[in-house]
């Protein structure tokens, strides 16, 4: 679980988190929306150490991040997973070699253990046939894929992923949540997701905060959006004629 508490976070004059506070639930896909400028990747990027809030905390397990040593911030890092929006794959190395990258840098596994490790990974990800390929030879949804398994490789406990469908068209895309839901079940993570993707949350929203100008406006499950009276929520949400029409037959209960 990760826990938030009065989170502030200003760049000079101009203030981007205006006392956010929230849980995100163990085992279970947590989603961030909002508009262009709501502070959503600024946030992110407090929860994920990047930025230092101004104000507030953050709790990883019951472990304030503010107190932290360096050291025990590295041991946290080792619990951490990523999927980056452009999948940020590096390009000169194999499939096999970028999800071995982690288990490099924060383990000391042999070789065999950490080969051993890559292959479970990518299997799960159904990708246990192009360990060899490079990234430029493979789709951009193996790529995201790839992305995955290299984020899971060390068995993080916390799961971040900043637009993961970004890119992909709308079946991959489904196949892609459908994928992280599936490994933060599996394994109980505590999964953020940044997304942009209204069928990401109605397709996998277990829990939804939604940001607007650096405030924590609404917080829910998927179906809870279809009763918010938020309008700037629902006017975020329902911006397309589809959903729009999936809101209408949800509340006439087809």
């Amino acid at each position: 679980m990760i826990k938030v508490e009065n989170l502030h976070k200003s760049f000079g004059e101009t203030k981007v988190l205006k006392g956010i506070s929230t849980t995100f639930e163990q085992g279970k896909t947590n989603l961030i929306i909002g508009q262009s400028g709501s502070g959503k990747t600024v946030f992110l990027k407090n929860l994920i150490g990047l930025f230092e809030p101004n104000e507030g905390n953050i709790f990883y397990d019951q472990q304030k991040y503010g107190d932290l040593s360096t050291s025990n911030r590295t041991e946290l890092r080792k619990k951490i997973g990523m999927v980056f929006q452009g999948g940020a794959l590096f390009d000169s190395m194999t499939v096999e070699e970028n999800v071995m990258f982690p288990l490099k840098m924060f383990t000391k596994k042999s070789n065999a253990e950490m080969l051993h490790r890559v292959h479970e990974v990518l299997e799960r990800v159904n990708l246990n046939e192009a360990n060899q390929k490079y990234p430029a030879e493979i789709s951009g949804g193996m790529q995201k894929r790839v992305s995955i398994a290299r984020a899971i490789v060390n068995y993080p406990k916390f799961l971040f992923c900043d637009e993961p469908n970004s890119g992909l068209d709308p079946r991959t895309a489904t196949v892609i949540d459908k994928l992280i839901q599936e490994i933060t079940k599996e394994n109980n993570i505590t999964t953020v997701i940044n997304t942009h993707d209204m069928n990401s949350v109605f397709e996998i929203g277990e829990k939804i905060i939604y940001l607007q100008d650096g405030i924590l406006a609404w917080e829910g499950t998927k179906d809870e959006i279809h009763h918010s009276n938020n309008k700037d929520l629902s006017d975020f949400v329902y911006s397309s004629n589809l959903f729009r029409k999936v809101r209408q037959a949800y509340q006439k209960g087809l």
